[in-house]
């Protein structure tokens, strides 16, 4: 290499380092960063899979910067641009935005400071990239790098797959010289391919961080009132704290908001049914106000960069482990602890696979589906470490139990369920493999029904037989077999069960099975309302008045600037100055996220409060 272009790349390196201290404010890169700015700095290609809240954003934002030209970003979502560009502002970084929502002057004047060469950085959608001639105006102009996010969306065979992004390929033919890196935090081996091959990124260096967010507690049950349960894990563990509740349908979300905010909680609804000035609004009080907790379907949420989401919970089973992970992934952006909580019946199995039943998708597409959701079902059922699990689909090891899932705190009994199994798969046997789990149940314990009768089902030997156990038992019984492979939902749409040669096994007294036991059903007494915390393990009571001090501060500063509380600083910020208690500029610019930029505009401000409650 030319003496000249390792003086070069030596410069552009020492300019990374000087950009994410004096620019973000961070002392050092975290784990593949380094490697992955670099590798944008020297013009290579990159694919990072890096879990939510990793610090993907600066793995290109630092490398627009440090290279000539402008930054492109393809983000899926133009709802969230506007809080990145205002994030970016805040720390003096020149960023734009170009969609759909803006005026011609708005527009007008963002393209006018691109060709001039005034943008670190742009964000524009898959569909504004392709399309409108954004392609022929950034032929013209210098571009330092292209950023493709969630880039899970180009594979076909990934939880959220969005035809535009195909046409994505088109950078590598028309701008083979510029580099490329795309960004996921959810991507199994196979959706992995596919980005590479789809973007044309083959020769591009994988950079695979890991899965695991190690600050997110893992819960999950099946409870009889699902409702009441989700209200005491939010009343007992995060009282007056930001969090997403998920639900199937759009009616259940509107049920579950309306029956929250009944409890007194600041609980708003989000679903595509709703107007488009409806979801703008409920979006914007998210995001800017605190407190406040969003139920929602899945379209709520993708690529979300509020950081502190200290919860997220699901009241039936997502789609898969892809999905799940996805979606749990939006708690503690800020590296605080959060939780992951979630609620599920049989049912919930029952209409995900009739969904990919009844779906168009040819029968290999169907067959795939139908595994990941067995495969969350064995999350869901299993008794060992959450983690170990979940971290075990992608392919990651886990030797040890992690001490903060639900299973590791409070390791489940099991029983020897065998017998119990016999009776139920002997009765799905018996009734022709043909009904669905209510009416199973009804057999067992020998309801007098007239559709039982019908069937001359109350002639059989299985009739009756299960009355030592109760109905809600029963349901668990039929769920765990199910995520043993012992039963199967059959395909015909109507969510009937049949035998596999595993429960014909069990039946016929060849293999034994056990049960994980369920859950003490508890009424929890009323809960006083608890004032706003902060979780954070290694902040002292002794200082928690000083950070609420700082946080409405924060607040204070958003609603002047009509910003989210966390572009001005994140929780994690305030605690550390808290805990710090820095003398003046100088120690605060030592604070992680105190960049040069937001030193000089809010330091004086922050210093303030923390002298005077010194």
């Amino acid at each position: 290499m030319p003496q000249t272009s390792r003086k070069k790349q030596s410069a552009e390196r020492g300019k990374a380092l000087e950009i994410l201290r004096g620019t973000f404010g961070f002392a050092d890169f975290r784990p593949h960063q380094g490697e992955i700015v670099q590798t944008l700095i020297d013009g290579g290609d990159a694919i990072a899979v890096m879990p939510t809240g990793g610090g993907k954003s600066l793995c290109y934002q630092i490398p627009s910067i440090a290279r000539p030209g402008t930054g492109v970003v393809v983000s899926p979502l133009i709802a969230l641009m506007k809080d990145q560009v205002d994030a970016l502002r805040q720390y003096g970084v020149a960023a734009a935005f170009l969609n759909s929502s803006m005026s011609y002057s708005q527009r007008r004047n963002t393209e006018d400071a691109l060709i001039a060469g005034k943008l670190d950085l742009l964000y524009v959608a898959p569909e504004g990239l392709i399309g409108g001639g954004m392609l022929e105006t950034l032929a013209n102009i210098e571009v330092a790098l292209f950023a493709i996010d969630e880039a899970h969306c180009v594979s076909r065979w990934g939880h959220d797959f969005r035809p535009e992004y195909l046409g994505l390929s088109v950078l590598a033919e028309k701008f083979p010289s510029v580099p490329r890196v795309a960004l996921t935090a959810t991507a199994d081996e196979m959706t992995r391919r596919e980005i590479a091959g789809q973007l044309g990124l083959r020769n591009a260096e994988m950079h695979i961080v890991g899965y695991d967010r190690p600050n997110i507690r893992y819960m999950i049950s099946e409870r009889p009132d699902a409702r009441r349960a989700l209200l005491d894990f939010i009343e007992e563990k995060h009282p007056s704290e930001s969090g997403i509740v998920y639900c199937m349908s759009r009616k259940g979300v509107e049920k579950t908001a309306e029956w929250l905010s009944s409890k007194k909680l600041d609980a708003i609804p989000y679903h595509a049914g709703m107007t488009k000035e409806e979801r703008e609004k409920n979006h914007n009080r998210f995001l800017r106000e605190e407190g406040v907790i969003v139920v929602a379907t899945v379209a709520f949420g993708m690529g979300i960069d509020k950081p502190d989401v200290r919860f997220v919970a699901h009241l039936n089973l997502p789609k898969n482990i892809e999905s799940y992970y996805q979606e749990t992934g939006r708690a503690g952006r800020d590296g605080l602890p959060a939780s992951a909580w979630m609620s599920y019946g049989l049912q919930d199995l029952m209409m995900q696979i009739q969904m990919v039943d009844n779906s168009e998708a040819d029968e290999s597409f169907k067959r795939v589906e139908r595994s990941k959701i067995n495969s969350l079902l064995g999350l869901c059922e299993t008794a060992g470490c959450r983690r170990r699990s979940l971290l075990g689909y992608f392919g990651e090891e886990y030797g040890k139990s992690c001490g903060n899932c639900d299973n590791c705190l409070n390791p489940p009994e099991t029983w020897d369920g065998t017998v119990a199994a016999q009776k139920a798969l002997a009765c799905v046997y018996r009734t022709g493999e043909m009904f669905g789990v209510n009416y199973l149940i009804d057999v067992l314990l020998g309801k007098d029904t007239e559709r039982i009768k019908s069937f001359h089902h109350d002639k059989l030997k299985v009739y009756g037989v299960g009355t030592e156990i109760d109905a809600m038992e029963w349901r668990s019984v039929i769920r765990q077999l199910v995520a043993a492979g012992a039963l199967a939902v059959k395909t015909d749409g109507y969510g009937g069960l049949r035998l596999t040669e595993k429960g014909g096994a069990v039946m016929r007294g060849k293999e034994s099975i056990s049960f994980r036991k369920m859950p003490e059903r508890k009424v929890s007494p009323a809960k006083a309302k608890k004032p706003p915390r902060v979780s954070k393990a290694d902040i002292s009571e002794g200082d928690m008045p000083l950070f609420h001090k700082l946080r409405e501060l924060r607040s204070r500063i958003a609603k002047e600037q009509n910003v989210p509380p966390y572009v001005v600083f994140h929780d994690s910020t305030l605690a550390a100055m808290a805990k710090e208690k820095p003398a003046d500029l100088v120690q605060m610019s030592f604070i992680s996220g105190v960049g040069h930029a937001k030193l000089d505009k809010y330091g004086e401000q922050f210093l303030k409060v923390v002298k005077e409650s010194a």
